[in-house]
């Protein structure tokens, strides 16, 4: 086959990349990417259920937002690719492996644009969610941690002016303030070593044997066991607060992993329906049409 100069001229200047073909695969991709996630959101939603042992387990959830995430990018960035690589300039007069590495590229830079794009619409919303999720674990670990130190503050002048008015005999107090005395004594020891000094626990015992008519004796035994069970409430709030701040920041470490994964498994795609595409876009025979002139 003779080629013309003027042919070969014009294919060694023409640019090698097809912008709008690359754009043009990229908006798909993008608004596909869009639909599918915002699909999978609503999906998710429906299958969570705030009763205990109902609906889909923690574990469940993570492993089929995976799932979707990856299928979202094999068909998105698929749809993209191919569009790019179909509707790209043809290039003729050029060597087989050339116009395999082209439509590759095509493919590629339409998933990097898209990608680019969605990280405003998608990336967003989804690290804000998992980063809310971490930021809620931790806060929640260091809140419970620190919550009683920080509610009693205000009450230490407090702890310090009912020492005041301690009395060794039977007082007519109310019932509100006799629990308020309790609860402040209880929120101070319980900030600092956790530790019930003796006098408190004295003091607690002459308060309970006044309500109660229980002996000074059975008052601190009762002391001791509600003390206990209440010490022992805060420190399993304050371990399952610490259990749900490392398992956040798992499902967040897991999901960024997962993520550079699918974009990985992405970027394949859209590469390699770029070059089919461009096959077929090669492949389209051209009618040549006969005007006859009567």
């Amino acid at each position: 086959m003779i080629t013309s100069s003027s042919t070969l001229q014009e294919s060694s200047t023409r640019s090698g990349v097809s912008w709008g073909a690359i754009f043009a695969g990229a908006a798909a991709a993008a608004a596909l990417s869009l639909i599918l996630v915002l699909l999978g959101f609503g999906l998710g939603f429906s299958a969570v259920s705030p009763w205990a042992d109902s609906g889909i387990s923690a574990k469940g959830l993570g492993i089929s937002t995976i799932i979707w995430l990856a299928f979202t990018q094999i068909v998105a960035s698929g749809l993209g690719g191919y569009i790019a690589g179909r509707l790209r300039v043809k290039w003729a007069n050029m060597h087989g492996d050339e116009v395999y590495f082209r439509d590759t590229a095509h493919g590629f830079l339409s998933w990097a644009v898209a990608t680019l794009v969605a990280a405003t619409l998608i990336v967003g919303s989804v690290s804000s969610v998992v980063g809310g999720g971490v930021k809620a674990g931790a806060s929640v670990a260091s809140g419970v941690t620190q919550a009683v130190g920080t509610a009693v503050k205000g009450d230490d002048f407090g702890y310090y002016v009912d020492s005041l008015f301690r009395d060794d005999r039977p007082v007519a107090v109310s019932d509100d303030a006799a629990h308020g005395v309790v609860a402040r004594i209880f929120a101070r020891t319980l900030s600092n070593d956790g530790q019930l000094a003796a006098e408190d626990r004295a003091y607690l015992a002459q308060l309970i044997s006044q309500r109660t008519n229980l002996s000074q004796a059975d008052a601190e035994a009762r002391i001791d066991k509600v003390y206990g069970d209440a010490r022992k409430a805060i420190e399993d709030a304050k371990l399952k607060a610490k259990q749900a701040a490392d398992t956040a920041a798992k499902v967040a470490a897991y999901t960024s992993l997962w993520t550079f994964i699918a974009l990985l498994i992405g970027a394949f795609f859209a590469s390699f329906a770029a070059t089919y595409g461009g096959r077929r876009r090669d492949a389209v025979v051209y009618v040549e049409t006969e005007h006859f002139v009567r």
